[in-house]
């Protein structure tokens, strides 16, 4: 029997034994720690973030709520609110919310495009800062909700945040 399991988890096929997929228990997993709004280090994501799906610039159009995985530690300078993607060649990487609580643009650090980019062994949608040396790559949780993981040039691929579709 172990040996048949291991087949069968080894080929995707886990769902025959346990009635659900590995992608489900990922996506509740992840959906658990979005909601917990807890601290989580990069060393937990990371690994959980390579096991998701990839996703297309297609999928990520529209505005998208955001979050962090700091647990409200850092103090939030801008008021993030999210980012919003109108096409592969235009988007608003920062939305903030004013002090009339409007969702506007943070244009400040410029404007972004997307493209499919590699990031470990996968091509997925990233966000790509025109003007500055800042990608953000993008998997897949389910069909609402993304997980970013922002790569500044010169600084640790460690920073985090989730993405829910408005």
């Amino acid at each position: 029997m172990r040996t048949m399991t291991a087949t069968l988890a080894a080929l995707g096929l886990t769902t025959l034994l346990t009635g659900h997929s590995l992608a489900a228990d990922a996506e509740q997993q992840w959906l658990e720690m979005i909601a917990s709004g807890e601290a989580y280090s990069a060393e937990t994501l990371l690994p959980l973030f390579k096991q998701l799906e990839p996703v297309d610039t297609d999928f990520m159009v529209g505005t998208w709520k955001g979050g962090r995985f700091d647990g409200g530690a850092e103090p939030d300078p801008i008021n993030w609110y999210g980012k919003r993607f109108t096409s592969p060649t235009d988007v608003e990487p920062l939305l903030v919310t004013n002090a009339d609580g409007e969702v506007v643009t943070y244009d400040r650090l410029g404007a972004a495009q997307m493209r499919q980019v590699v990031f470990d062994g996968k091509a997925s949608a990233a966000l790509i800062y025109d003007s500055q040396p800042i990608m953000d790559y993008f998997r897949k949780v389910n069909e609402n909700v993304v997980i970013g993981l922002g790569d500044i040039k010169g600084k640790p691929t460690d920073f985090f945040f989730h993405l829910t579709r408005q």
